[in-house]
């Protein structure tokens, strides 16, 4: 009756079957994932060959200036395409206080109308050239008139704040910019020279109509 029973060659033979039957059924698997045969790359090697070999060092003197030339233009003109697009309004390169809809708003706002406060840095000049002079008279009237400018100026930017708030709110009623925020960013434009204000001013006084 030894044909029942299994030999000791095939009792020792039969888990190796048994584990190349699994191995073949996973490999068979739908959703079975084949071994690379090979290790992960790390990263910075993986970024090493997609960018390519690294350059050789200079050889002479006169190459490496050539190299660092060329480094230099491009740094330059990278950083001259980030200032035109910042003076055009781009939020990607805008200061983190000149971001948004809102402020966008506020500044053409402020563009669409002449303002007092646009003297100040005249103001200032004028206060030091008073400063230097030795005649008493002009230092009095010069001091004079600083004084009712700058209440002048006061009085402007308070109805400056008014009036940005009053169209923010109709325009962004969702807004969650502060009162005093929204209109000491106005002030603050207000006070720079048009030519100099950064963004770059979109609409002028005559353009007020178009702004709405």
């Amino acid at each position: 009756m030894r044909f029942l029973r299994r030999s000791s060659t095939e009792q020792a033979a039969s888990p190796e079957s048994e584990n190349e039957t699994a191995q073949n059924a996973a490999e068979h698997a739908p959703h079975h994932t084949p071994k690379k045969g090979r290790p992960t790359p790390k990263r910075r090697e993986a970024e090493g060959k997609r960018r390519g070999p690294v350059p050789p060092p200079p050889k002479t003197q006169r190459e490496a200036i050539k190299r660092a030339r060329g480094n230099k233009e491009e740094r330059r003109s990278a950083a001259k395409e980030r200032r035109e697009r910042m003076m055009q309004g781009d939020d990607r390169y805008l200061m983190p206080r000149d971001k948004g809809p809102v402020r966008a708003y506020v500044r053409d706002l402020v563009d669409t109308r002449r303002h007092l406060m646009g003297l100040f840095m005249p103001l200032v000049l004028v206060v030091f050239v008073s400063t230097l002079s030795q005649n008493l008279l002009v230092q009095q009237y010069a001091t004079l008139f600083c004084m009712a400018l700058l209440i002048m100026m006061v009085i402007e930017g308070t109805l400056l704040g008014r009036y940005v708030n009053k169209h923010v709110r109709a325009k962004f009623p969702d807004a969650k910019d502060k009162p005093f925020s929204l209109g000491w960013y106005a002030f603050t434009r207000a006070m720079q020279i048009r030519k100099l204000r950064v963004p770059r001013p979109r609409y002028t006084p005559k353009d007020i109509a178009k702004l709405g």
